[in-house]
């Protein structure tokens, strides 16, 4: 339905408050020369006329088709970075046309993948070609996705009356991964390897499964159940399949998501650096690594030997968050069937406690072997969280549940991981 014509009589163009100051002056500098003549009208009319020619125009300015790029200085091709790093970037742009541009504010946007804004300013000032730079830093990047958004230009004219923007669409996206650390040796984890009820480690370690894995190139003395036929037919040359080896032990380690368990988010990201610097340990070292990570959604990933599998695991971790509310003893009751018997079992969790000690034994009951690898960043923090009991002294968890027999480390910063598992600190 149409809306009745008179509602707009009347109504003037909605012009910015300056052009209507022009339109003002242009229209009195007129009247002026019409009706009073002489030399100081024609010149006062004269400079009016050249100065809204002037201003009226910079809305061909050309900053509305201007071109642009986006470098990163310390970033290489794939645009991926540890978390605390900042970024170099530098955004050169090219504006077309004549019109005087005395400088221009570039406003730049970074958005991470929870919808949070970061917004960065700066100016630069045109050379004779119209071309400019604008460099700048960010501040440290946390762990996420991250991508660009619209990129807007602004220029004014030299006395300020009129703003005239553009936008260059310099759509690129960076990935943060979680910060790791090196780790030379797990001690324990190798001990327990030669602990347990098997001739030796390396003939375990070497052991093939039925999963076929592949194929290769045809070895004398391969059985023929070996051989690959199909291959084998359409190559014209003898090819056998290849099966996965078997690692000893699979290792699944769980990720507790629970956001009532964190003190701070600074917290969550340190178990997520561990769980990181566990599955770069795994990969440096053949190990059939698997993650569990409950949240709101739920993902699982199964022990394996592979970069590919490596490669899944750590983008998860790029862009999880502890947004779960299950508790550990029922993760571990819904999800026990899908685990092998006898695996190595690592949770990296803030919480300790009877609960803690029922997982644990719960763990120890399924036949796997159980180990609590405790957070608890360094904070300043008040708040206790639920099912974390911060009384007493830290170091007597560690050592109840090793009295126990069970495996336990203590991680209050991710630097410390290293020694903590090659064996340098142990609790008495």
């Amino acid at each position: 339905m149409n809306r009745p014509v008179f509602k707009r009589f009347g109504e003037l163009p909605r012009f910015p408050a300056a052009l209507w100051l022009l339109i003002s002056c242009f229209t009195a500098s007129l009247m002026f020369l019409l009706f009073q003549g002489g030399k100081l009208a024609s010149m006062l009319f004269i400079i009016i006329t050249l100065l809204s020619a002037y201003l009226l125009s910079g809305n061909w300015s050309g900053i509305k088709r201007a071109q642009g790029t986006r470098k990163l200085a310390n970033v290489g091709q794939e645009t991926q970075i540890e978390a605390g790093q900042s970024l170099q970037i530098g955004i050169g742009v090219q504006i077309p046309g004549y019109w005087p541009i005395p400088y221009m504010m570039i406003k730049d946007q970074l958005i991470r993948q929870n919808g949070e804004e970061t917004i960065f300013e700066g100016s630069i000032v045109p050379d004779w070609k119209r071309r400019g730079e604008l460099l700048y830093s960010t501040p440290p990047l946390r762990r996420g996705y991250y991508w660009f958004g619209e990129t807007e230009c602004l220029t004014e004219d030299i006395f300020g009356f009129f703003q005239h923007k553009g936008r260059l669409e310099l759509q690129q996206s960076i990935t943060v991964y979680p910060q790791t650390v090196a780790i030379r040796e797990w001690a324990q984890f190798h001990q327990m390897l030669k602990g347990m009820q098997h001739h030796s480690t390396t003939t375990r370690a070497h052991r093939e499964t039925t999963q076929i894995n592949g194929v290769r190139e045809y070895i004398y003395g391969d059985r023929l159940s070996r051989i690959h036929w199909n291959a084998t037919a359409k190559t014209g040359t003898w090819k056998s399949k290849e099966f996965e080896r078997e690692s000893l032990p699979k290792t699944i380690i769980l990720l507790d998501r629970n956001a009532r368990a964190y003190r701070d988010a600074a917290e969550f990201e340190l178990a997520v650096s561990v769980a990181a610097s566990l599955f770069r340990y795994g990969a440096s070292r053949d190990l059939a690594l698997g993650l569990l990570s409950i949240g709101k959604e739920s993902t699982y990933f199964e022990p394996k030997q592979s970069q590919n599998h490596h490669k899944q695991i750590i983008q998860h971790l790029v862009g999880v968050e502890a947004d779960g509310y299950h508790s550990l003893h029922q993760i571990i009751k819904e999800r026990s069937r899908e685990w092998p018997a006898g695996c190595f079992f690592v949770l990296i969790s803030p919480q300790k406690g009877s609960e803690m000690i029922q997982v644990i034994h719960h763990l120890e009951h399924l036949q796997m072997n159980p180990c609590h690898i405790w957070v608890r960043a360094k904070s300043n923090h008040a708040f206790k969280p639920q099912g974390v009991d911060m009384e007493g002294n830290q170091e007597d968890w560690i050592k109840a549940i090793r009295s126990q027999g069970y495996m336990g480390y203590e991680v209050s910063q991710l630097t410390d991981l290293p020694n903590l598992l090659g064996g340098a600190k142990r609790y008495a």
